[in-house]
């Protein structure tokens, strides 16, 4: 599986392709580089280099690619678990359609929760600059005469899917790659962005609010909540304990759908998220009822990514519940 990592290695904080990589979890301070990678199926990982990395996916026989930003709390092989179960999901609906790729920034292996939350959330702020390098370096490669010429340009649809607090690390990336790197403000690199039980505050989507820029990053921003995620509520009662007091975008989709840009559709799934991922209700979008098959967000999220449309029955159709028959 071919990875993007800003984790420091075990090995030396210099990039050199074809290396051998090992995570150092037990530090976990965003790195200032950035590390595109692939596992190699024994446990252990190997650099690439960013030029070879992105050849892989234009070579890939994939039509597209889903990038997998992960939550909080997570370490690397449960990144890894997660996204190989979603690929697994998407290769049976059908084969060569849909990339996985993960986007892997550094979480926090103490114990304890509130304390892990509030050091994720600083890993999520400072990873911001290492991934807005990635997103340079793309536009770099993919206007690039030598990598991608008039003859051979690359087709590949990419699309996003940020899930928990990995919302927060996208929402931060796209800021900070506007304010220092582009003029002409955000542009269009995504065809669907999935925002997964969010774990930003739910005015974050509304014109002149920071996360507008994800709006203005895809065709498509698809909001999956439900009010009773257990994991969200956690987190919401951290930011209290913090004197911060904000809901969650993953627990009631935008605080006010007439003030978010019209590319913002919302799905609730309160009568599923529990029902998939017991008792926690967070990780709803892999499988449903049985692990390895798919559930009804999942199968929402896959017919997005194959038609590039939210609702291709009603084009001004924004709301949907999710139900299961």
């Amino acid at each position: 599986m071919l990875f993007i990592t800003n984790r420091f290695p075990r090995q030396s904080i210099r990039s050199r392709k074809g290396r051998k990589f090992d995570f150092d979890l037990d530090n976990n301070a965003p790195s200032n580089s950035v590390f595109f990678c692939e596992t190699t199926g024994d446990d252990s990982c190997r650099e690439l280099g960013s030029i070879d990395f992105l050849s892989q996916l234009k070579k890939s026989p994939y039509r597209q690619i889903l990038i997998y930003l992960h939550g909080f709390s997570n370490l690397p092989q449960s990144v890894f678990k997660a996204a190989e179960e979603f690929q697994r999901l998407c290769d049976h609906k059908k084969k060569e359609e849909i990339l996985v790729v993960p986007l892997i920034w550094p979480c926090d292996n103490d114990f304890g929760i509130v304390k892990d939350y509030w050091d994720d959330q600083k890993s999520a702020d400072s990873s911001a600059y290492s991934f807005a390098r990635v997103l340079e370096k793309f536009l770099a490669w993919r206007s690039s005469e030598k990598y991608n010429p008039q003859s051979d340009p690359c087709f590949k649809r990419i699309n996003i899917l940020a899930h928990s607090m990995g919302n927060r690390v996208l929402r931060e990336t796209l800021a900070v790659w506007n304010k220092y790197d582009l003029s002409d403000g955000v542009p269009q690199v995504f065809r669907s962005t999935f925002l997964v039980a969010a774990d930003i505050v739910n005015e974050s989507l509304h014109k002149n609010e920071r996360g507008e820029l994800i709006c203005h990053s895809s065709r498509n921003v698809i909001v999956y909540h439900a009010s009773d995620d257990l994991a969200l509520r956690a987190s919401k009662a951290s930011n209290l304990k913090n004197k911060i007091a904000s809901r969650r975008l993953g627990h009631t989709g935008p605080e006010d759908m007439h003030k978010t840009p019209a590319n913002v559709y919302s799905v609730d799934c309160d009568d599923v998220n529990n029902a998939y991922d017991n008792p926690t209700g967070h990780s709803y979008f892999r499988s449903g009822r049985v692990s390895g098959r798919p559930g009804l967000v999942f199968e929402h999220i896959f017919d997005t990514l194959q038609s590039g449309r939210v609702f291709p029955e009603d084009e001004f159709r924004r709301t949907t519940i999710i139900r299961e028959k």
